[in-house]
Formats: C-alpha cells, sequence, structure tokens
C-alpha cells in the first residue's frame, strides 16, 4: 500500500515519541497546553506572558509527566497575533518545531453559540496540531515567517502609512471643528494666519479657546509633515545610492509607467521581496483577491474576494488597478478589463477591478522574476 504526501508526517516519524504543545498568549498570563497525542488528556499550566524560562521548565516537567526521554521531539503551535514572531524564533532557537497559525483559518463549529474560554482554545490547538502532524495539511494555515531582516525592512513604510494616516486623522478632525462653527477649512501650510482672518457667520473671529485647540492640532499636522518628509528622503536616497538586490526590485517595478515609489516599495518589502512563489494561484491568494464561491445543491453564488492575505498589498493592488486603467490604457489587461466590464454599472466595474487588481499582481510578480514587461505596457524613459 502506497503512502500519499497527505499522509506523510515531515517533523518526526510515527513511532518517534513527540511532545505537542499549545499555546493560548495573553497581555500577562500564558496557557500552556502539553500532549502526546489523541486520547491523551491535555496537561495545561499558566505562566506570567513572555517568561521563556519558566516555558522551558514546563516543556520538562511535561516530558516527565508523560514519561517522555528528555531528548524527544517537540513540537508547538500559536495563533498569529500580537506578539508576532519573537516566540517563535525562541523555540526554534530551542530545538522546538514551531507553527505560527492564523487565526482566522482555524476551523470552528459552526453553530451560533458556541463555549469560548481559554482552555477549549488550548484544547482546541492541541487537537488541531495532533491532526496536522498526522497529515491533515488542510485544518488551519501556517504562517510564513519572515527572517528578522526581512521583517524589519518592512518598518520603513508601514510607519510612512501610518503617519499619513495620523496626519489625515488630525486634518479632519480640524476641518470638523471649522465646520461645526459654518466654516469650510482650508489646511494649508498658511493656516494658522487664514484663522485669524476667518469670520464666522454673524462677522465674529474664531473663539479663542477654539483658537487655541486649532494651533494645537495644527501643530501634529505640522510635526507629522516633518517626519512624513524625513521618511521619503530617506527612501529616496536608499533608491539613489544602495546595491541593495531586494531595492534593484523596486527600480525595477518603478520603471513601469503607473507604478510609483509607494506602490513599488510597499509590494516589494511586503511581498516580493523574500517570498518564493511557485505559481499565480499562491500570488492572488496570499493577497487576498480569490474568489469564494458558495456552492450547495442547486444554490450556488459568489460570496466576493477571500480578504485572507496580506492587506496593505490588497489595498495598494486594488489603488494601483484604477491607475493602469489610466496610465496604460494600451495594454492588454486595460484592453481586457474595458472589453469586459467597461460598460456595465458601477458595481459591475468595481468587480472589474478586483479582477485587473489581481490579473496585474500576478504580471508584476512574472515582471520581477522573468523581466518580461506585461504585454502592451509602457516602460518609462
Amino acid at each position: 500500500m502506497t503512502t500519499t504526501a497527505a499522509t506523510r508526517v515531515d517533523e518526526s516519524t510515527a513511532s518517534e515519541p513527540v511532545l505537542h504543545l499549545a499555546f493560548e498568549l495573553g497581555q500577562t498570563r500564558w496557557k500552556l497546553g502539553f500532549t502526546t497525542g489523541l486520547g491523551q488528556r491535555p496537561r495545561e499550566r499558566t505562566i506570567a506572558a513572555r517568561d521563556v524560562g519558566a516555558v522551558a521548565l514546563e516543556i520538562g516537567r511535561a516530558k516527565e509527566r508523560f514519561a517522555l526521554p528528555a531528548d524527544a521531539s517537540v513540537v508547538s503551535c500559536y495563533e498569529a497575533g500580537r506578539d508576532g514572531f519573537w516566540l517563535h524564533r525562541w523555540l526554534v532557537a530551542q530545538g522546538v518545531v514551531s507553527h505560527v497559525v492564523d487565526s482566522a483559518s482555524i476551523e470552528v463549529n459552526r453553530r451560533r453559540r458556541r463555549a469560548k474560554s481559554d482552555r477549549l482554545d488550548v484544547g482546541k490547538l492541541l487537537l488541531q496540531l495532533v491532526r496536522y502532524r498526522a497529515g491533515e495539511r488542510k485544518v488551519w494555515s501556517v504562517v510564513h515567517v519572515p527572517a528578522e531582516g526581512e521583517e524589519d525592512r518592512r518598518q520603513a513604510h508601514r510607519e510612512l502609512l501610518a503617519l499619513k494616516r495620523d496626519r489625515a486623522r488630525v486634518t479632519n478632525r480640524i476641518k470638523g471643528l471649522l465646520a461645526n462653527q459654518g466654516v469650510v477649512a482650508e489646511v494649508t501650510g498658511d493656516f494658522l494666519e487664514w484663522v485669524d482672518q476667518v469670520r464666522l457667520w454673524d462677522g465674529r473671529a474664531v473663539g479663542v479657546g477654539l483658537r487655541t485647540r486649532l494651533a494645537r492640532e495644527w501643530a501634529k499636522v505640522v510635526l507629522l509633515t516633518g517626519q512624513i518628509r524625513m521618511l521619503e528622503a530617506e527612501r529616496q536616497e536608499a533608491l539613489r545610492t544602495s546595491g541593495d538586490p531586494v531595492l534593484e526590485r523596486v527600480r525595477q517595478l518603478v520603471r513601469l509607467r503607473g507604478i510609483g515609489i509607494n506602490s513599488a516599495w510597499l509590494y516589494v518589502m511586503e511581498f516580493f521581496g523574500w517570498r518564493a512563489f511557485r505559481n499565480r494561484r499562491e500570488v492572488g491568494a496570499l493577497a487576498g483577491l480569490t474568489p469564494t464561491p458558495y456552492q450547495s445543491g442547486e444554490s450556488s453564488r459568489e460570496q466576493g474576494i477571500a480578504k485572507a492575505g496580506n492587506r496593505y498589498i490588497r489595498a495598494m493592488a486594488i489603488e494601483i488597478a484604477w491607475g493602469w486603467l489610466r496610465f496604460q490604457p494600451e495594454s492588454e489587461l486595460s484592453q481586457w478589463c474595458e472589453a469586459r466590464f467597461g460598460q456595465g454599472s458601477s458595481r459591475v466595474r468595481r468587480i472589474g477591478i478586483v479582477a485587473l487588481a489581481r490579473r496585474l499582481l500576478v504580471e508584476l510578480w512574472r515582471y520581477l522574476e522573468t523581466g518580461a514587461v506585461p504585454a502592451g505596457a509602457v516602460v518609462k524613459a
């Protein structure tokens, strides 16, 4: 009888003793669950959060409790979240086979009301871990953990996005404060001088309290703008002088008309710079741009895109798709989109943009891997 790839166990053979470990991570406490396999009652312990010394101690005690040798393999899992990947790296350094799991991919009971507690969560994770090791690869999705350098590269553009969001939030607050007085705001470089000159509905100047608050809010805008310009200048300098192969991919994307530095940088640092895609399906799935059909009996409908991938990439892919129609109208992708969705309603066009975003993302991946420019696309001089 042959053994298929779906039933192989990568970490160890089925005859070797293995300790399974699941984490439920909290801000102040961690709950640990141990078992040796199906049918074994889990051993559960609670420790202080981030106490790796206690984790190592409990692993040793669990091996004694289950009569495992001191050198028995340990396989662990925890849900990706606020604690990031540092725990995974520590576990790997201790010789533990660690899996960081996408929490949204874990199967749950379909009943509306279901009990939920940390104890049940740990037990569920342990059961899923045992099944995963037994060959059921679809019980969950394991996160691809980036190297520390690859993760560090993502800080610059994520900080830039956060600063721009913060600035937009403060700017909208300023506009809202003035709109409350019946004034349409002009939030520009001479904003404070403009506030001194603006008049309310009855000809009075802006009140002292509001004027003082607006000055403080404007100081936040100035500070955030300065930080944004500093980050953009650092990025420009790196693109101009650095010989990093990852930045060369950014330069390669920028050569296409319709692709700017912001989108090229994000695409490479979040997606193409450190992941090895095998086919176009992986590219679309990781971006969360794959369809989710629902079919049961005679009922069949589409539920929209999965949205299970990288949210930064998905948002940028949609934005770039609109720009591609504008700046690359003669490309085959733009003509395909216009021919199929261009005459439809606004809803149909939005559906078409998602389809274009996915196909364009695949074409950009091929362009970076092979150098083949998307058909009909124009390269900047």
